[in-house]
């Protein structure tokens, strides 16, 4: 390295002090060192959206906004996809302001076979729900025809059927085979009770045979299929209806897809269970879109009550 001395002068003395002429630094080898960020500097552009205010469509992705698909009544606005709906949100779209009277609204389940953790689930449920059980049932007007009304809560269990679910079906069709009206069941159901054992499978025959006192004194009865039907409900009242409708993409059978194809070791078609594979084969009646089931159940309850008594009881 090559050097070179300075000579520096101070009172009289004269010192020789060496200095050091660094090497040139080629100029691909130029380097600059970045500036560390610091984690309390620049916010970020991007802004938190709040939850619960946004739901993304399982079907097209699209992101609804919860007011916009509350209004829509739970269907998307770009698809048609039909999201769950609760139970009183089902009622409120469909009876006439004020009409709907509750029955038997206190009813609940208790562990009579001590299932294990039974009771915590019925509690859990309870309060995501605000329901004492999985249905709720009760006399109003649908359009200018009185009716008894039953819409199962999927939220609450499924949906299952157990004692406390077929007991306020059964009061409700009696009740309206006293007071000579037409029924109308909305069903989301995974099916009987597991937890209740027999006493959920009784229930499948106790409804049954209410039904068939109603269709004795030639009373209508509409059954509606929705989100998923399958097992005891669907093996009972809810294939029973003298017109039986779904809702467009309801899922309908007595054992799952993956049962049936493990069982009989062959590939399912298309669209197999779905309301549109079987109104094509003729389970079901009708396929009607959330938005127009009311006008459609009040067209069919003028028409199944024409000339009859069935509707005009108070």
């Amino acid at each position: 390295m090559d050097t070179t001395t300075f000579t520096k002068k101070s009172f009289g003395v004269e010192t020789v002090e060496p200095g050091l002429t660094p090497p040139p630094i080629p100029p691909a080898e130029t380097a600059f060192a970045k500036k560390p960020k610091l984690a309390g500097g620049k916010k970020s552009k991007k802004r938190d959206i709040p939850e619960g205010l946004w739901t993304k469509c399982p079907r097209c992705s699209a992101m609804i906004f919860d007011k916009e698909l509350d209004e829509n009544l739970k269907v998307c606005p770009k698809c048609t996809f039909h999201f769950p709906i609760r139970a009183r949100e089902r009622i409120h779209s469909l009876v006439e302001t004020c009409t709907f009277e509750e029955m038997d609204a206190e009813m609940s389940s208790v562990n009579i076979l001590k299932f294990a953790s039974y009771e915590a689930k019925l509690e859990r449920d309870g309060r995501a729900t605000l329901l004492k059980d999985a249905v709720v049932t009760g006399l109003c007007k649908i359009g200018e025809k009185r009716a008894a009304l039953g819409v199962m809560e999927f939220g609450f269990m499924g949906g299952s059927m157990g004692a406390v679910v077929g007991e306020k079906l059964t009061r409700l069709i009696e009740r309206a085979t006293e007071k000579e009206l037409p029924v109308v069941i909305i069903s989301a159901s995974g099916g009987a009770r597991m937890q209740e054992g027999a006493f959920s499978l009784m229930q499948m025959a106790k409804t049954s045979a209410a039904l068939a006192y109603h269709a004795q004194r030639f009373l209508p009865y509409i059954s509606v299929l929705t989100q998923s039907d399958y097992g005891g409900v669907m093996a009972s009242y809810a294939s029973l209806g003298d017109l039986i409708v779904a809702e467009p993409g309801a899922l309908i059978g007595f054992a799952g897809p993956r049962v049936i194809k493990d069982t009989t070791q062959a590939e399912l078609p298309p669209g197999f269970q779905t309301a549109e594979f079987l109104l094509e084969h003729g389970l079901i009646d009708a396929i009607i879109p959330r938005k127009e089931m009311k006008s459609q159940l009040i067209e069919y309850l003028d028409f199944l009550t024409a000339g009859g008594k069935a509707g005009t009881a108070s």
